[in-house]
């Protein structure tokens, strides 16, 4: 019988209207939820393991302008810890490359082993090789910043530092030329377009660091592991210079996509409510045009239980039928997203994710078991609470009232 109310007749097509529109709105957030919480999922693990396969999990660095001297000590005590795989010792500094054009640039000086163990980055060459990374005057740069430059694998670039030589007539820039022995693709448009490696004895030479670098990274057995050592990370280290774990260091940016994620999660909630007043609307609608019908039943016998059982199982017909549409469609969605969204920018002829905006070159969605459960339980009791009160009035309809004027 509740199913048989849903199937609209000639004289209750408007209701059978507001029904379907219930049903597409609830399918919609459901899917719409879904999709945008993976995407945001795959967007934060995309960031945060090109940005920590780039990066350590700690940053033990000396107070500017000094440098750390004597570190090894300090590298044994890490490599003890137990969770920790790695420590780098590297060179940072700020430079003005210049090719056919220029362009600012970060210069990260690295020991040719510590570079092959970063694989976002050593196995994403797409011009040269690594062979000669190790000679003073080879340098290692993004292809988007090669690209600047109008250079290629081969060529040679300039390489200018403000903090340069102090003489009688002001401070002189630094200047040296390097060979380009490669060009990668991280897939990070922030790295891409503005890091140069070069080996960790020629950076200390260039930026005259003598022995001295600029910080240690350590690296752990994952990032969650690494904020739980923090403490035996400070001991370890014993000496004047500050720390920072990947949390602290790109504070702003996580905090931001954790707000952001939130955010977006109740807004997109909202769907589903108005959906849900979409129901109590039309099961209003339908128990009003139904008064004739639940008052005969009411007389042959029918209780008020019965009355608002029907009721209810047609309201939460809509919503769990809307919630499986939704569920199935967002994670559809989820599995070929990229190739929707390349037949949409094929389509519209416009760029839908742009790398100089999102730093990643293609769109990631990463799918939460917890959170499509949330979701779908979330989408499942908003809809079923919907039906309560259009099925209640139904019951409390007195057949005496419903029956005087027919």
């Amino acid at each position: 019988m509740a199913l048989r109310y849903l199937r609209a007749r000639r004289q209750e097509g408007f209701i059978s209207v507001i029904a379907t529109f219930s049903f597409l709105g609830i399918g919609l957030g459901v899917a719409t939820l879904i999709i945008v919480m993976s995407v945001m999922n795959g967007f934060r693990a995309e960031l945060l393991d090109r940005i920590l396969g780039l990066n350590g999990h700690y940053e033990v660095r000396a107070p500017a302008p000094d440098s750390l001297v004597d570190y090894d000590g300090v590298i044994a005590r890490l490599a003890d810890i137990p969770d920790v795989v790695r420590v780098t010792p590297i060179v940072e500094g700020q430079v003005m490359a210049s090719g056919k054009e220029a362009s600012g640039a970060l210069v990260r000086g690295i020991s040719p082993n510590q570079l092959a163990s970063l694989d976002v980055l050593s196995s994403n060459i797409i011009d040269g090789s690594l062979e000669s990374f190790g000679e003073n005057n080879s340098i290692i740069l993004g292809y988007r910043l090669a690209r600047t430059l109008g250079v290629n694998a081969g060529d040679k670039v300039k390489l200018i530092s403000a903090n340069g030589t102090p003489t009688a007539f002001g401070t002189m820039p630094r200047v040296k030329t390097y060979d380009v022995a490669a060009l990668f693709d991280t897939g990070m448009y922030e790295y891409d377009s503005g890091y140069i490696y070069m080996s960790l004895k020629a950076a200390q030479s260039y930026f005259r660091l003598g022995e001295g670098v600029t910080a240690l990274e350590v690296f752990a057995v994952d990032p969650d592991k690494a904020l739980e050592i923090r403490r035996e990370i400070i001991q370890a280290v014993n000496i004047r210079a500050f720390i920072y774990d990947w949390q602290q260091s790109r504070a702003s940016f996580f905090n931001a996509l954790e707000v952001e994620r939130n955010v977006m999660f109740l807004i997109l909630t909202l769907i589903i409510l108005v959906a849900a007043f979409n129901i109590i609307s039309s099961l209003i609608m339908l128990v009003k045009d139904k008064g004739r019908d639940i008052a005969i039943l009411r007389t042959m016998g029918a209780t008020r239980g019965m009355i608002m059982r029907v009721f209810f199982i047609s309201g939460a017909s809509i919503g769990v039928i809307g919630t499986l549409f939704g569920f199935l469609l967002g994670l559809g969605f989820c599995m070929n997203i990229d190739k929707i969204k390349g037949l949409i920018e094929g389509i519209t002829g416009a760029e839908l994710f742009s790398a100089e905006i999102y730093f990643l070159s293609h769109l990631p969605a990463k799918i939460d078991p917890m959170e499509v459960t949330t979701v779908v339980i979330m989408a499942l009791v908003i809809s079923l609470l919907a039906t309560i009160y259009p099925s209640w009035r139904a019951a409390r309809l007195d057949p005496v009232e419903a029956l005087r004027y027919e």
